[in-house]
C-alpha cells in the first residue's frame, strides 16, 4: 500500500508558554532563526509608500507566529539614503522617513515581549558625507585633526589630479574622490571603498574606536539583542594604503585577501566590542558580515573572545547540486567546529537576488541575476532549499518574503532604481531592487496591504496571490511549509544547534544525512529517485510516495523522517 504525504502540515500555534520558553533558553543564538527586515519594504504604517518602525512594530506577532527567534533590522539611522541607509549620519538617531528613538523603543519592548530579540546593523566601515565628522573635516582643509579620522590623501600626478592609489569601488569607479577645498581650489582626495557618499573612517586613529565604542552603548542601553556588522571584514587598511596592482579589482573579492579587506587588525577591535557585550545580561550577540577568501578565514572572526555569529556566503553562493553543498557543508562544520562556534546557513539577503529566482536559471551566473527564469523550477527547487537549510547544525537566516515564495522582480523599470551600483556603471550590476521590492500582506490594496499608499518600488502585478493572506492556511503553501518546518525545527530535540552531520548512503545527486533520530533527504536532481523510508516523515517540501519500505522523492525535495 502506497502513501502520500502533502508539503506541510497545518501549523502549530505559538503559545505563551513557548514564549517563555524561547526567552529563557541559554545559548539562543546557537541554534536561532533570524528574520531579517529590510525597513523600508517591510510595512509601511503611514500611508507614505516607505516601511518604517512603526510598521515593523504592528507585523511582531506575525513574526512570532512564524516561528522565528529573533529579528535582524536593516538600518534605520539618520542618513540621506544615498545607499539605503548603509550611509549614516547621525549613529544615534532614526531616521524620520522610519520615525524615532521612541518608536525604536517601542518596538523593542513589544518584541521582547513577544519572546522576540532585535539585532540591529552597524555601520563602522564608513558614514555618511553628511556625518558631522566629515563635514567638518571638509570645512577645516588639509592637515586639520578632523581629517586623520578618515583617509585623507594628497593626490599622484604633478597637481594631485590622480587618485592617491589604485583601489576601486565595490560600486565601481574608482575608490577616490576629489574634493574642493574652502578656498575653492582641488583639494585632497578621500577614500571611499562604496559610493562617494559613504567616506571611509580611519580605524587607526583613536576618536573612531571610542566613538563605536559610545554608539554600542547606546543601543545596549536601549535593550537591543545584538549587532549586525556590516562590512565586518573592513574598517582596517594595510599599512601605506598600497597599490593593488590589477584592474577588475572586483574579481578578486572573495579569492584573496586584500589590501583594504580581512586584514588581521579587525579582530583587535572585536576583542575589545566583546568585551563590553560582555558586561550585558541577556546574551547579547555580533553577527559579522564577513566576505573572506575561505570559510577558514571567516572562523577567525568567531574566535570565542571575538564575535558569536559571522555570515556564511560561501553556502548563500552555492547552486542547488548537491556534490557542491555537500562540500560547503563539510568545510563549514570543519573550520567553525575548532573556534568553538555555531554554523550558520543564509539563502537570500538584501543584496543578492532572491534564491526563488536564482535557482530558476542555470548555475554559474552569480548572486545577482537580471533573469526570471523557470519560475516553477525555482520555487520548487527554493522549497527544496529551506527544508535542507533548517535541517542543518547551527543557525539559520530568512530573508523577509521568502517565506512567501517571493521571486525576484528582474523587470523593474530603469527609471525606478535606486541602487546607487547601478548609477555606477562598473562594478557591482547593481540590480539589488529586485529583491528590496516591499512585500505584499494582502491579496488587494493599492500596495497589497503594505501600506494605505503606495510603495517605493513598484510591486509587480499577481503580488497578491503571493501575499500573507492569499497563503494563510492553505496547506501547501510556502508560509504554511516555513511555518510548519519552524516549528518541527523547534520540537525535534535533534535539530538546531549541533557541530556535525552523519552521512547516509544516497544515490547520485541526493544529499542524505542523520542527526540523532533526525534523517533528511535531499533530492537536487530533475528527476524522481527512490531512496529507503527512513521512519516517520516530518514534512516535505512535495509530495512523497512511500511503498514497502521505500519512498520515492519527486525531483528538487526535501524530506524530513523521524526514526523514533
Amino acid at each position: 500500500m502506497s502513501q502520500q504525504h502533502s508539503a506541510a502540515p497545518a501549523p502549530t500555534p505559538t503559545t505563551d508558554a513557548a514564549v517563555a520558553t524561547v526567552t529563557r533558553r541559554r545559548d539562543w543564538w546557537r541554534d536561532a532563526v533570524i528574520y531579517q527586515v529590510y525597513p523600508r519594504s517591510f510595512a509601511d504604517s503611514n500611508g507614505d509608500g516607505m516601511g518604517d518602525l512603526e510598521g515593523i512594530r504592528s507585523r511582531l506577532p506575525y513574526l512570532r507566529d512564524l516561528g522565528v527567534d529573533a529579528v535582524w533590522l536593516s538600518p534605520f539611522y539618520a542618513s540621506p539614503q544615498a545607499d539605503a541607509g548603509y550611509d549614516v549620519a547621525d549613529y544615534r538617531a532614526v531616521d524620520p522617513m522610519f520615525g524615532t528613538l521612541l518608536d525604536a523603543d517601542a518596538l523593542i519592548r513589544d518584541a521582547h515581549g513577544l519572546g522576540l530579540r532585535i539585532i540591529v546593523d552597524l555601520v563602522p566601515n564608513h558614514s555618511s558625507d553628511q556625518h558631522e565628522w566629515f563635514k567638518r573635516a571638509l570645512a577645516e582643509g588639509p592637515g586639520s585633526p578632523s581629517r586623520d579620522r578618515y583617509h585623507f590623501r594628497p593626490g599622484k600626478g604633478a597637481d594631485g589630479e590622480l587618485p592617491p592609489n589604485d583601489w576601486e569601488s565595490i560600486f565601481g569607479g574608482p575608490a577616490w574622490t576629489r574634493v574642493t577645498e574652502p578656498d575653492g581650489t582641488p583639494g585632497e582626495w578621500y577614500l571611499h571603498l562604496f559610493a562617494p557618499e559613504q567616506p571611509d573612517f580611519n580605524w587607526e586613529h583613536p576618536a573612531v574606536g571610542d566613538e563605536f565604542r559610545s554608539i554600542l552603548r547606546f543601543w545596549l542601553d536601549m535593550g537591543v539583542d545584538g549587532f549586525r556588522i556590516d562590512v565586518a571584514h573592513g574598517m582596517v587598511k594595510a599599512e601605506g594604503l598600497p597599490d593593488l596592482g590589477s584592474h577588475e579589482q572586483l574579481k578578486l573579492l572573495g579569492n584573496d585577501v586584500m589590501p583594504f579587506f580581512d586584514q588581521d587588525g579587525v579582530h583587535d577591535i572585536y576583542r575589545q566590542w566583546r568585551l563590553i557585550l560582555d558586561e550585558y545580561s541577556g546574551e547579547r550577540i555580533f553577527v559579522a558580515e564577513a566576505w573572506t577568501p575561505t570559510v577558514e578565514r571567516t572562523a577567525n572572526y568567531v574566535r570565542p573572545d571575538e564575535l558569536h555569529q559571522a555570515f556564511n556566503f560561501q553556502y548563500l553562493g552555492t547552486h542547488w547540486d548537491a556534490g557542491e553543498l555537500r562540500t560547503v557543508i563539510d568545510r563549514t562544520l570543519d573550520a567553525m567546529r575548532p573556534v568553538g562556534a555555531p554554523a550558520t546557513w543564509v539563502l537570500s539577503n538584501h543584496d543578492v537576488t532572491r534564491h526563488a529566482t536564482r535557482f530558476a536559471n542555470p548555475a554559474g551566473l552569480g548572486t545577482q541575476i537580471r533573469l526570471a527564469g523557470d519560475r516553477e523550477l525555482g520555487l520548487r527547487r527554493a522549497r527544496a532549499a529551506t527544508l535542507l537549510m533548517l535541517a542543518l547544525p547551527g543557525s539559520a537566516y530568512v530573508y523577509q518574503g521568502e517565506e512567501l515564495g517571493l521571486p525576484d522582480v528582474v523587470d523593474l523599470p530603469d527609471e525606478v532604481r535606486q541602487d546607487p551600483a547601478y548609477f555606477r556603471g562598473a562594478g557591482q550590476d547593481g540590480f539589488r531592487d529586485g529583491c528590496r521590492v516591499p512585500i505584499p500582506w494582502t491579496r488587494e490594496g493599492s500596495s497589497y496591504g503594505f501600506g494605505d499608499g503606495g510603495s517605493w518600488l513598484p510591486q509587480p502585478a499577481g503580488w497578491g496571490e503571493l501575499s500573507v493572506e492569499a497563503q494563510t492556511g492553505t496547506p501547501d503553501s510556502t508560509l504554511e511549509l516555513y511555518r510548519s518546518a519552524l516549528a518541527v525545527r523547534r520540537d525535534q530535540a535533534d535539530l538546531g544547534a549541533g557541530d556535525a552531520v552523519e552521512w547516509l548512503r544516497a544515490p547520485e545527486g541526493v544529499l542524505a544525512f542523520r542527526r540523532g533520530e533526525f534523517v533528511c533527504v535531499a533530492n537536487t536532481t530533475g528527476e524522481s529517485v527512490t531512496t529507503p523510508s527512513y521512519g516517520r516523515v516530518l514534512l516535505a517540501s512535495g509530495e512523497v510516495e512511500e511503498t514497502a519500505g521505500e519512498a520515492k522523492l519527486p525531483a528538487d525535495t526535501t524530506v524530513w523522517w523521524t526514526t523514533a
